[in-house]
């Protein structure tokens, strides 16, 4: 439980992070665009001065000064109209589309929108207008910083997935590993106790315990096959789920306490075929019914109900134990995630694992509520993939 805190802890962090570095960005730009701003008006300001002089003055002084002062605007489009809103000359827009009279009305009633003109008053009454817009630096400026935010939640983005996904191989190799090591270290056991069983039923067949002990036997080899098919692509054979069901409830009855009452809410002579493999499908039904067990703390109902249509067969299996958070209907599925102290949060992730990647089915949580209980649903394709 810690550990998937501490997971959420410092994905939430990082996000924060992310967004921190967004915002002080955005802020310092949205400083620099407001100072560059204030710059490039003066220097239109500057530039409607030099048209100022030049068109009133009929002497030659400074012409070339402020010539240059005219020419030296590379960067901030211009436009200079009479008072009628004439287009008299432009600057810095698309050359091969400055003769294009239509074109330049329409920038010209763009450009109105973004900054109030600079007049230039010629005397006698007489106006002309400049109109500009940002150049196209501080256009630039103005989205850097939602493209540098872009890039970094990008980069995070990547990276978690790669991380994530390097994470499942390793997690996928170890659990491959175990499982199989599992499955070798309980063969010899097992085949060495179904022996010792084969003699005592020889030699006393009065003994009724021997029965039960045979049954035990087989469960262990039921256990042993299931481990040394993880990693493997089990093969599905449509079976009758609703006798696998009743058989392995019958199992979980006879292992369990006589305070858990076990409800088949089916018709166990209806026949449900569907593709699976049994012994990994009773292990999903297992781990979903011992978790319920332990969610009722050893007493308490359980109820099985069976549901179908054309394309799926749908289990619902029932508890009435302390229910889960709302928060935790998908973190149950997660592989370590546990509420219990010496648990190991491995059965429902298991279980997800066998109903998801090995019968391309789905379970999940569809109904829960704290101190009543809760209900979890399995959906398989009745349909081979």
């Amino acid at each position: 439980m810690n550990k998937f805190r501490n997971k959420t802890l410092g994905k939430l962090f990082l996000l924060l992070f992310t967004v921190v570095i967004g915002m002080i960005s955005l802020v310092y730009t949205d400083h620099l665009v407001s100072k560059l701003k204030v710059e490039e008006r003066k220097n239109v300001e500057l530039w409607a001065q030099a048209v100022k002089i030049i068109s009133t003055t009929d002497s030659d002084q400074d012409v070339d000064f402020l010539s240059g002062i005219i020419d030296n605007n590379t960067t901030v489009p211009v436009i200079l109209t009479d008072e009628n809103d004439n287009i008299i000359s432009s600057l810095n827009f698309d050359k091969s589309r400055t003769d294009d009279r239509r074109y330049m009305e329409k920038r010209l009633q763009k450009i109105k929108e973004k900054n109030r003109p600079i007049v230039v008053d010629l005397g006698n009454g007489h106006y002309n207008y400049i109109y500009y817009k940002d150049s196209i630096i501080l256009t630039m400026l103005i989205y850097y910083p939602y493209i540098q935010l872009a890039i970094i939640i990008l980069f995070i983005l990547v990276s978690y997935l790669a991380f994530s996904t390097s994470r499942k191989a390793d997690q996928n190799e170890v659990w491959v590993g175990m499982s199989r090591e599992t499955a070798h270290q309980l063969g010899t056991p097992t085949s060495s106790l179904a022996g010792w069983i084969e003699i005592l039923q020889h030699k006393y067949p009065g003994i009724s315990i021997t029965k039960e002990l045979a049954l035990d036997v087989q469960r262990l080899e039921k256990v042993t096959e299931r481990f040394s098919r993880i990693g493997s692509r089990p093969a599905l054979i449509n079976e009758d789920i609703t006798k696998v069901i009743t058989r392995t409830v019958g199992y979980l009855k006879s292992r369990s306490s006589s305070k858990v009452k076990f409800t088949n809410d089916f018709d166990t002579g209806h026949e449900v075929s569907i593709p699976i493999n049994t012994a990994l499908f009773e292990w999903v039904i297992e781990n979903v019914a011992k978790n319920a067990i332990d969610a009722m703390e050893g007493k308490g109902e359980i109820s099985i109900r069976i549901q179908e249509n054309e394309k799926n067969a749908v289990i619902d299996i029932t508890d009435t134990g302390k229910g889960i958070p709302k928060p935790a209907f998908k973190k149950i599925f997660n592989t370590g995630f546990t509420t219990k102290q010496k648990g190991w949060g491995v059965g429902l992730s298991l279980a997800r694992r066998i109903i998801e990647e090995y019968h391309h089915g789905r379970i999940f949580v569809r109904h829960s509520e704290v101190g009543k209980g809760s209900t979890i649903r399995i959906v398989m394709k009745k349909n081979k993939i």
